[in-house]
């Protein structure tokens, strides 16, 4: 993996650059859509190739569980058995084995946990963590972390740093040579001298990139950022930064200000499928009766096939008739308008407008709740 910096603001840390893969290139800043079992939900690869997508998160925990990975990696890997050519990330499945298994004992060796399909008993260690992601054949592999708990105090935060820090390591002596990068994940709670602990270690260990994880788990905004804010200084200028599970399009455009170049969330997806749609002038619950004979498209900038074709009219019909097609059309329009903000920030980074787009894209939004 090789990562470029083309261009930087000069009234931010943003900036705009180039990563390239064995899959593929794509331009940072980026955001991942998430196909969890290898599928982004409601989408096939076209309808992500249309939208300009260029790269896609998988997860480990998931295609571990089912259908697992030896069977995937026998039937040619990832990209062949969900047919999408271009770059995957994997993440380690550590925040999948804390958020849904009911029972798990965290060591030094790894993880034990039951399964949240059949209650099956499993272990994943670091060992395991990166076979499965060779495995898959991810372009880019996360190490294996713990996730610690929100709120927690700082003695277990510092356990947990001390413990993701050495599995870390692990994980980076097993990708000596190959095409596959690894990432190294941050963590340390909301305690700026344990992420700086962590950032530094990780640093030392010397990873394609870095990640920041345990945010967006309750704390506050104003917290989030200033965590981010904190770990980006400690990360080196030419290693690109992940911000993980993050966001919403706000978290997007204030984080690239703080210097991250990578992103992925299910909130795209996962809001077309309640009816919640995101536009130029912020969001639209397309179920409100007020959308029953309404004409317009959507979006009337936007230019995805969604827009171009259908009105609000028939997307409220089809999401209050619960058709199927309502889930992939919503979808359709929302991972087009995380490519278009996306599009349009590394272009204000290009152009040194970062701080002028900002302002317009909070006043668009103003200026919508205002007519609602």
């Amino acid at each position: 993996m090789e990562f470029t910096v083309l261009y930087s603001s000069g009234e931010s840390r943003a900036r705009a650059g180039r990563i390239s893969t064995p899959h593929g290139t794509f331009d940072t800043p980026v955001f991942m859509p998430v196909g969890t079992q290898g599928s982004v939900k409601a989408l096939c690869p076209d309808d992500l190739r249309e939208a300009g997508v260029r790269i896609i998160l998988a997860n480990t925990y998931h295609l571990y569980l089912r259908p697992g990975h030896k069977v995937i990696e026998r039937l040619g890997g990832l990209h062949r058995f969900m047919g999408w050519d271009g770059p995957i990330l994997t993440d380690s499945g550590g925040f999948q084995v804390y958020s849904l298994s009911k029972l798990r004992t965290i060591t030094d060796e790894g993880v034990s946990f039951q399964s949240h399909l059949d209650g099956s008993s499993h272990f994943i260690g670091p060992e395991l963590a990166v076979e499965i992601q060779k495995a898959l054949g991810a372009d880019i592999i996360m190490a294996l972390d713990e996730c610690a708990p929100y709120p927690a105090d700082h003695a277990y935060i510092l356990k947990s740093v001390e413990l993701t820090n050495r599995w870390a390591m692990r994980c980076r002596e097993l990708m000596e040579g190959g095409e596959q990068a690894i990432f190294g994940i941050v963590q340390g709670g909301m305690y700026p001298d344990l992420r700086e602990m962590s950032a530094r270690a990780l640093v030392e260990m010397d990873f394609d990139g870095y990640a920041l994880g345990g945010l967006s788990v309750g704390e506050a905004p104003e917290t989030r950022w200033e965590v981010v804010a904190q770990v980006v200084e400690y990360l080196p200028w030419d290693k690109p930064v992940y911000l993980m599970g993050v966001g919403t399009p706000e978290d997007l455009v204030e984080a690239v200000k703080l210097g991250v170049d990578m992103f992925d969330c299910v909130i795209p997806t996962r809001n077309a499928r309640n009816g919640t749609l995101f536009t130029s002038e912020g969001r639209l619950s397309i179920k409100n009766a007020q959308y029953a004979e309404d004409e317009r498209p959507v979006d009337e900038r936007c230019t995805c096939y969604t827009c171009s074709r259908f009105s609000r009219a028939y997307l409220r019909h089809l999401f209050m008739a619960r058709e199927i097609l309502s889930y992939r059309l919503n979808s359709i329009h929302n991972v087009h308008y995380y490519m278009q903000l996306m599009g349009e920030i590394r272009e204000a980074i290009k152009q040194d407008q970062v701080g002028a787009f900002t302002r317009k894209f909070y006043e668009t939004r103003a200026e919508m709740s205002v007519r609602s």
